[in-house]
């Protein structure tokens, strides 16, 4: 298999899932339009706690641009060729924080409960091994407790809970989990 970036992973891939299977690979920057259908399907509910709008599509461009940095790795999960899922890894900017990285996974509701979380997990995870960062968080509201579960089951700890720290759409405030982990395997 071709590969399309510099990352050591091998992509395209396919792999089962509960009840079908769905095709991985990276994004592109040509993905910009495909990805903006899938992130104006997703429910309101999930779009709340996403630091940027990507249903925006001056947005979802300068996302998919950003790809050619390096900056930022995306894996998208793909059933009859429609998305239908994104694990992604952002590099952190600030100097003092260059060791970490951001993992942020999106999933049609149809294609929850179906192990597609996990296995977006573990590819974001071995990007980040492959990029050399020490550590990934993840965050999100308190009350997305499968999202929490996935996580945890992973091996990633509560690192913070910081109380009304995100506003919804409609005025809202939620509680904000950060949690982390360690993909050295230095932290104990």
């Amino acid at each position: 298999m071709a590969k399309e970036s510099t990352s050591k992973r091998a992509y395209p891939w396919t792999t089962t899932i509960k009840n079908g299977q769905v095709t991985l690979r990276l994004m592109s920057p040509q993905d910009g339009k495909t990805m903006l259908a899938f992130t104006q399907s997703l429910p309101e509910e999930d779009l709340v706690f996403l630091t940027v709008d990507i249903t925006q599509p001056g947005i979802v461009e300068r996302w998919a641009n950003s790809l050619q940095s390096e900056r930022m790795k995306v894996v998208v999960a793909e059933v009859n060729g429609q998305v239908v899922a994104y694990g992604s890894l952002t590099r952190n900017e600030p100097f003092w924080t260059r060791h970490l990285g951001e993992i942020q996974i999106m999933i049609v509701p149809e294609y929850r409960g179906r192990g597609l979380g996990h296995i977006l997990a573990n590819e974001v995870h071995a990007l980040a091994q492959d990029s050399g960062l020490q550590k990934i968080i993840a965050r999100m509201a308190a009350d997305q407790r499968s999202a929490v579960q996935v996580f945890e089951t992973m091996g990633f700890r509560v690192e913070a809970l910081l109380a009304d720290y995100v506003m919804d759409r409609a005025g809202k405030t939620h509680d904000l989990i950060v949690m982390s982990y360690d993909v050295t395997g230095l932290t104990e």
